[in-house]
């Protein structure tokens, strides 16, 4: 592995993007979701027709109240100037679970209501019933799959990608990708070695991660992080910069990842050379960097390729995969990304779907870029992953033209 680059983002800026349609939302959610979340299934399991007694109708009430003014409190202590681990927890932990009941009140309770009155089932009260009962079913399964779902060692996804400008001699190239490892409040260290134990079966000859390493600052997440110096790859390790990491002192995660033997590819490239053919291995700061404040952080695909053969094929590590505009414009051939997290628990992917252009998988976009977005490895806030599985990537890269020998 050759470094080539060591360009630092230029004073000449892009132009900064406009705010994407989720963003523009995002600014009444904290406003809005907590009412709906708490108010929806209040409703839906009490007081649609149940009749339940007194007591239990009261119990429930207060219930719901202490989880809608409880949930935010623990939220601003937990991520906010505090950054109490114990309250993120059980902020985080009440909002996945108040979005999974909050999604079975609205679907299955609908859904199943109807049912009940087509196929002539009890009367008012008794189908009511059958409801809530339904819906508290289906929330808990949901909720004690989607624990098990976040807090496993992730499956390994492998897969070929065609890349019709790589040398015969790049044919086979084995490309482990990690990212989104979101180091939190919940301790992961055992989680974080036994993750890279199985990166390390993979054999590859470049290992990435792309961003959202934790949350929370590099001294604070140190012990979470560590096993990441023990993962191996024949070549290099390489690493680029995610959202979280400019919500938690950055620069701290760019030197830590430096000092545990990573090498991160702050918009400049290395080539990798083999048999004969060379892959350019570029990286840029997340596109939040510039937003960030901190000197030097922006997301620079000219700074990144500077120096560059333009005919060589081009590896390019991005967080979000909204940033595949800009590679495809300037001819690259794959890009790695994460940050979306498969949408983590469904079906929140639709409101990823208006921020970012892919949620999971290969993808295609102009002549000939590829982009590949990974579901994470780890998972941010509440701890749940609902139809939506971690992964930890295995990509071979595959030459058009027939391997000598």
């Amino acid at each position: 592995m050759t470094n080539t680059s060591d360009t630092r983002p230029a004073d000449d800026a892009a132009r900064s993007p406009r705010p994407s349609p989720l963003l523009r939302l995002m600014r009444y959610l904290p406003l809005v979701a907590p009412v709906l979340l708490w108010a929806v299934p209040c409703g839906v399991l009490l007081y649609s027709g149940q009749q339940w007694p007194p007591p239990v109708t009261l119990a429930g009430t207060v219930l719901f109240v202490l989880g809608l003014v409880g949930m935010p409190l623990a939220m601003v202590r937990g991520h906010g100037r505090r950054q109490q681990d114990w309250a993120a927890i059980v902020g985080d932990t009440l909002l996945g679970s108040s979005w999974v009941l909050f999604t079975c009140s609205v679907l299955l309770g609908v859904l199943l209501r109807v049912a009940l009155v087509m196929a002539g089932v009890g009367d008012g009260q008794e189908r009511a019933r059958i409801v809530s009962w339904a819906v508290l079913g289906v929330t808990a399964v949901l909720l004690a799959w989607g624990y098990a779902e976040a807090r496993r060692v992730p499956r390994v996804r492998q897969l070929d990608v065609l890349l019709p400008r790589l040398g015969a001699g790049l044919d086979g190239t084995r490309v482990a990708l990690i990212t989104d490892t979101h180091y939190g409040p919940l301790d992961r260290a055992r989680w974080s070695a036994r993750v890279c134990e199985v990166v390390n079966t993979l054999e590859a000859d470049l290992v990435c991660h792309t961003g959202d390493i934790a949350d929370g600052t590099a001294e604070r997440r140190r012990a979470q992080a560590a096993p990441l110096g023990t993962v191996k790859a024949t070549r290099a390790r390489v690493y680029v910069t995610g959202n979280h990491e400019y919500y938690s002192e950055a620069q701290g995660w760019v030197d830590l990842m430096d000092e545990l033997g990573w090498e991160p590819l702050r918009n400049r490239h290395l080539l990798l050379e083999r048999g004969g053919d060379t892959l350019v291995v570029a990286g840029v700061d997340d596109v939040t960097a510039e937003s960030s404040g901190l000197t030097g952080h922006r997301a620079h695909l000219a700074g990144a390729l500077d120096g560059a053969d333009p005919d060589l094929p081009v590896l390019l590590l991005a967080h979000q995969p909204k940033f595949i505009d800009r590679a495809a414009a300037a001819g690259v051939d794959l890009q790695l990304s994460g940050h979306t997290h498969g949408g983590q628990i469904w079906p929140f992917h639709h409101l990823v779907r208006l921020d970012q252009p892919a949620l999971a998988g290969l993808t295609h976009h102009g002549p000939r870029t590829l982009l590949y977005t990974s579901r994470g490895t780890g998972f941010w806030g509440p701890p749940f992953r609902v139809f939506a599985p971690s992964e930890i990537t295995l990509l071979v890269l595959r030459s058009p033209q027939p391997a000598a020998g």
